[in-house]
């Protein structure tokens, strides 16, 4: 499948001015775009992430699978004739009271939504706002050339980590959902923070933040252990990347970008099974990762999952998490 993540530095709450900055990258990039399958933006990509209240987010709030975010997801999946999958702030007013989710939504290439769900595991500041998810999402999509009915997982960020960080961290269950609802590829849209400074952030901008992706490498151990998928797994992590100055909950609101696209196999039990990354993007990078899971992988981890054992034919360094 030939695959592509687009990071950038959404600016809060100018949702016009993210879109018309989402489509100056995908131009830059048209000529590498043809024969796409799959197109994947951040969490809450057009909104911006650091809203400090239910009453701050209210008017960016966009009807279910109707907004903004849901009409720019088909027309640029009819544009570039693939499935393009967006985040954005729900508003649901299917019932007496409306209520909000932090959401991700699924168009193809004929510009029909095909999927649809929402951030079951909260972070800090999706609390302010949002109302949890009724679980992670399985189902299948037609995707690839030709195309075929792949089984797809989705979850949005703080959906890898334990629930509410007080759920064991051996619960693992995002990873275990994959296992059990046979995937063949995850789609994670998130706004993934760093402890780095702007200083080192700038310094840094090309290079991927290795901490973070070993971090979420962890967090999909299971399906390198014996009991894991019986074929390669391909997850797509499309971050962000910027900053959104303060946060009351949190402090300062950096992202530590890093999108990959990575391949996990299974191991026998007595190691780790293999990790192929196809590529990364820097942390403070704004561009687009496009990868072809046909070609060999850049990246490969050797047999454990600490960011040291990342190994490729280019240097490119360290950082954290969210």
């Amino acid at each position: 499948m030939r695959i592509a993540t687009l990071q950038f530095d959404p600016a809060l709450e100018d949702v016009e001015g993210n879109i018309k900055k989402a489509d100056m990258l995908l131009f830059c990039h048209k000529d590498r775009l043809k024969n796409l399958d799959l197109l994947v933006l951040p969490e809450l990509a057009f909104a911006g992430y650091n809203h400090k209240s239910s009453i701050d987010i209210e008017p960016f709030l966009e009807p279910t699978g109707a907004g903004p975010s849901t009409l720019w997801a088909k027309r640029t999946a009819r544009n570039l004739h693939c499935t393009v999958a967006v985040g954005y702030p729900e508003k649901d007013l299917s019932g007496i009271e409306r209520r909000a989710y932090n959401s991700l939504v699924f168009a193809d290439r004929t510009g029909e939504t095909v999927a649809h769900t929402r951030k079951s595991f909260l972070y800090y500041t999706d609390e302010t706002w949002a109302l949890e998810g009724q679980g992670f999402f399985a189902g299948d999509m037609r995707l690839g050339s030709p195309l075929t009915a792949k089984k797809v997982a989705a979850g949005i960020c703080m959906d890898i980590n334990p629930y509410k960080f007080e759920a064991p961290w051996t619960a693992y269950e995002f990873a275990n959902h994959t296992i059990a609802s046979k995937a063949e590829l995850v789609v994670l849209p998130m706004a993934w923070l760093t402890r780095l400074s702007t200083i080192e952030l700038q310094g840094q901008d090309k290079q991927p933040d290795l901490d973070t992706v070993g971090y979420w490498l962890e967090r999909m151990r299971p399906l390198l252990g014996p009991n894991g998928p019986d074929r390669e797994v391909i997850v797509v992590c499309a971050n962000r990347c910027g900053e959104e100055g303060e946060s009351p909950l949190i402090g300062p609101v950096r992202y530590a970008g890093s999108s990959t696209v990575m391949g996990m196999s299974r191991g026998d039990g007595r190691v780790d099974g293999e990790v192929r990354i196809w590529d990364m993007l820097g942390r403070a990078e704004e561009g687009v990762l496009i990868v072809d899971t046909k070609d060999n992988a850049r990246y490969g981890l050797k047999r454990s999952l600490p960011a040291e054992s990342l190994n490729g034919d280019e240097d490119r360094a360290t950082s954290d998490q969210d």
